[in-house]
Formats: structure tokens, C-alpha cells, sequence
């Protein structure tokens, strides 16, 4: 692949969110993106490519190198293996990455046994804030990191009406704080953190007209004696005049000082004893979700292809979060704290 010959790629699932991944595709160099595919054909059709609601034919008309995987998790296992069995080289695929871990497993194994390049949409990892903040920490900024904690505040889960405008399933998900949002943040926790030694979850859910979990703690436990701490609740808000660009505040912590990450996306450092803060990343304006974060994961998996550098998120890797997840469901049924 070279910049002479464009990424072709096709597009499955044309729901709420899908808007972004079509106006990222449109907006990396390197990548054509040339049909989209929905059951339903007029939402296909809106995003002004060429149409279809069969994957199959669309595989076939349009001979792809990446397929964008853009719908729930119960049809992934089975759009991954068409993709597969059609030619297709790079999957990109949106979280929550399939039902459940044996199906995921049976993913990441058939894409490995294709010499297929399996990539899970986990989009926060690369917000701007989090990029930076991995920066900062890396060099030292707060000395040996001794704390992450992370408050979701959506306010977006009160009420019989909750979720109904966006992602209306979101009130009949089985699994909902940890399997749907959660696992962003573990994500990001293992990102910027490293990989925990244990877990421990404590969940439960605050609105009646729901399904599963919408608020609760996760504490991912790390030999080093650092501590990386969950705490969401998503019938409660923080202070954000959009409160979808980082979806609540975070502060990690450490002997030399801390940085805070806050609802308006700016990221800023207090010494250890000091009273005043330096900023170290702006509130800007983004064009796209969370920070631009849907572009900047596509663009980075476009780049790889390209010149060959490292791709982050492989399901191969991506797995050990839905690992975790497990383990806090099992935690908060058990009350133990898991050894992973």
C-alpha cells in the first residue's frame, strides 16, 4: 500500500455514531472510502456513497482493503467472518468488541489464522488529553504515578425517557456501565497505567427503567502499589458545557504533583505544595467526537498501513479488556477482589 494507491474502504452500519467514522474516513489523507452498508438503504444512502443493505454484494461489487465495522456488538462475530471469508485484509471494529469473550476470542483466531489485521474502534486512548497526559507522566512530570482516578458524570441516564434520543438500546443492554462505557477507561488505564494485577468492582443501577448497571466503582490494582479508580454514575453530571468531550474529570496524582484532566478537555499540573496550576493543554474546538478521537484512531490505523509503524488497539491486545471487564462483573457478584 502507498500513497499512490489509496485505502479503499467500505463502511457497515449507518446508526448515531457512524456520522463520525464517515466524516473522519473523508478526512484522511490516504483513505477512499467508497460504499456504505445498513439494513436500512435510505440511511446508507444519506451518507452519500454508494449503497447497500448486503454486506456480501458490497464485499463483492466494491473489493475493499478495510472494512469499517460500525454496528452492535451481536453482529460482529458473523461480519468479521464475511469480511474474512471475502479477502478483506484490515477490519476496524467498534466496541464493545463482540458479545462476550468467547466470541471475541474466536475473532481475534480467525483473523489471525487469515493473516487479517483486526483492529477494535477503542477511540479515548487517543483523545488529545490522554495522549498528552501519557506524555507528561512518561517524562516525568509527577513522579512515579500513585493514583488515577477517573469520575464518569454523563447526566445523561435520568428518567423514563434516558438515552431514548441517542442510543436508545442503551435502556435494554444486559451489561451497560462496564461492557458499554467502562471499558474505555480500562482501556486508557492500561494505556497510560500498565497492566493491573488485580480488579475489584462494585455496581448497581440508579435508574428503574434500565436494564443493567449504570453507576458503580472499579479499582484496578498494580504491583507498583498505584491505584487506577473508576467511579461513574451516569445519572449524574460535572461541570461542562458539552459533557460528551471527556465525559467527566480525571486527576492523576503523584509525589512531585498532579495533573487534572477537566470537563472543558484542558489538562493542568500543580506542583506537589503549590497553590497555583499551569496549564499544559488549552480548551479548544474539535470537529469531530471526544476530542477528534474517532479520527485520530482511524488516521493512526491509515498511517500504519502506510509506512508500517506500530498499530495500537489489535484485538489480539484489545482482548485482555474485555478479560477485565469479566473479572469486575465476577467481583461485584463474589465481593472479592480478583487476581488477574
Amino acid at each position: 500500500m502507498s500513497m499512490n494507491n489509496p485505502i479503499r474502504v467500505v463502511c457497515v452500519g449507518a446508526g448515531y455514531f457512524s456520522r463520525f467514522h464517515y466524516d473522519a474516513w473523508n478526512r484522511i489523507e490516504g483513505a477512499l472510502p467508497v460504499a456504505s452498508v445498513n439494513r436500512d438503504i435510505a440511511k446508507a444512502q444519506a451518507t452519500g456513497l454508494a449503497a447497500y443493505n448486503d454486506l456480501q454484494q458490497a464485499l463483492n461489487d466494491t473489493n475493499p482493503d478495510l472494512l469499517d465495522i460500525i454496528t452492535p456488538p451481536p453482529t460482529h462475530l458473523d461480519t468479521i467472518r464475511i469480511a474474512i471469508d471475502h479477502g478483506v485484509k484490515v477490519i476496524i471494529c467498534q466496541k464493545p468488541f463482540c458479545q462476550n469473550l468467547e466470541e471475541a476470542s474466536m475473532a481475534v483466531t480467525l483473523a489471525h489464522n487469515a493473516g487479517v489485521t483486526l483492529v477494535v474502534h477503542e477511540n479515548f486512548r487517543f483523545q488529545p488529553w490522554y495522549r498528552l497526559i501519557k506524555r507528561e507522566i512518561e517524562q516525568g512530570k509527577i513522579g512515579p504515578l500513585m493514583q488515577f482516578t477517573f469520575r464518569l458524570r454523563t447526566g445523561d441516564g435520568q428518567g423514563p425517557q434516558a438515552y431514548m434520543d441517542r442510543q436508545p438500546y442503551f435502556q435494554t443492554m444486559p451489561r451497560l456501565l462496564v461492557h458499554e462505557t467502562a471499558v474505555h477507561y480500562i482501556d486508557v488505564f492500561r494505556y497510560i497505567v500498565g497492566e493491573p494485577h488485580s480488579v475489584y468492582g462494585d455496581l448497581r443501577k440508579m435508574n428503574p427503567v434500565i436494564r443493567g448497571e449504570d453507576a458503580g466503582y472499579i479499582i484496578m490494582g498494580y504491583e507498583s502499589g498505584a491505584r487506577a479508580i473508576f467511579d461513574g454514575n451516569r445519572l449524574l453530571d460535572h461541570q461542562a458545557e458539552n459533557h460528551r468531550l471527556t465525559l467527566g474529570e480525571a486527576l492523576l496524582e503523584g509525589p512531585q504533583g498532579t495533573l487534572s484532566l477537566r470537563g472543558d478537555g484542558s489538562v493542568h499540573f500543580r506542583a506537589f505544595g503549590a497553590m497555583n496550576e499551569e496549564i499544559l493543554l488549552e480548551t479548544a474546538e474539535y470537529p469531530g467526537f471526544g476530542g477528534d478521537c474517532v479520527y485520530a484512531l482511524q488516521k493512526h490505523v491509515i498511517d500504519g498501513l502506510l509506512n508500517g509503524t506500530a498499530i495500537e488497539n489489535r484485538a489480539m491486545d484489545y482482548i485482555e479488556n474485555i478479560r477485565i471487564s469479566e473479572a469486575v462483573y465476577h467481583s461485584d457478584v463474589t465481593g472479592e477482589r480478583i487476581i488477574l
